[in-house]
């Protein structure tokens, strides 16, 4: 059997140009359901994180933790609220001609990314992209977050992308995936045409002694 080929899209900082997380703490802070603590705490995470004392992993774990006791469903919600309002307008041009390039060259789509289905799912259908892998959140027989979740980061996010792979015929060496974290470097080098977008830094220096193309979608 023939292995089909796929192009993978990370999401924050790649196919929009922005931390979604930041954007949703700040929604909710303008209407009123988040106090200027949070902002506050949430603040000293990513400063945290920017200087290098937060693990990417730790800093995630805190944000769900936050989320436990809320109803699942009601969540979902507000969460499809917020994606039209301020993620939607957000996807970049550039993001949606590489998208529809590559459903023309008749490759399997798919967003692999650490956030969550309740932004990435909405993201993958408005650019018609059939298959999210990304974190999960555990939830209770009542319907409320318990905390807990699997986050879809580092060498998990290529276990979770290999798997998928071996589940749909696709061929990850001959395959491409799209992002701007150094984080993914699992996968980037596990496939066999990496896209850097957006680079933080640490990824750009590893993409010019590479000689993997960089590409900024604004």
């Amino acid at each position: 059997m023939t292995l089909r080929t796929a192009a993978l899209f990370d999401m924050d900082k790649t196919l929009v140009p922005v931390n979604t997380g930041s954007l949703y703490v700040k929604w909710r802070y303008r209407r009123n359901e988040a106090r200027k603590r949070d902002m506050l705490r949430y603040a000293g995470w990513m400063a945290q994180y920017a200087a290098g004392v937060l693990d990417p992993v730790e800093l995630s774990e805190k944000g769900l933790r936050a989320l436990a006791g809320m109803d699942e469903p009601q969540f979902r919600r507000e969460c499809l609220q917020w994606y039209h309002e301020e993620i939607a307008p957000l996807i970049t041009q550039a993001a949606r001609r590489e998208v529809e390039r590559r459903r023309d060259q008749g490759q399997v789509l798919a967003v692999l990314s650490a956030s969550t289905e309740y932004v990435t799912g909405p993201l993958a259908e408005s650019l018609g992209i059939e298959h999210v892998l990304c974190s999960t959140l555990a939830v209770d027989d009542a319907g409320l977050f318990t905390g807990e979740a699997e986050l879809c980061y580092g060498k998990t996010k290529l276990a979770r992308a290999t798997a998928w792979a071996a589940e749909h015929g696709i061929d990850l060496a001959r395959s491409s995936f799209y992002t701007d974290s150094v984080s993914d470097l699992p996968v980037l080098e596990a496939v066999g045409e990496p896209r850097i977008i957006n680079p933080d830094p640490r990824l750009r220096l590893r993409a010019a002694l590479q000689g993997w193309p960089v590409e900024i979608w604004r």
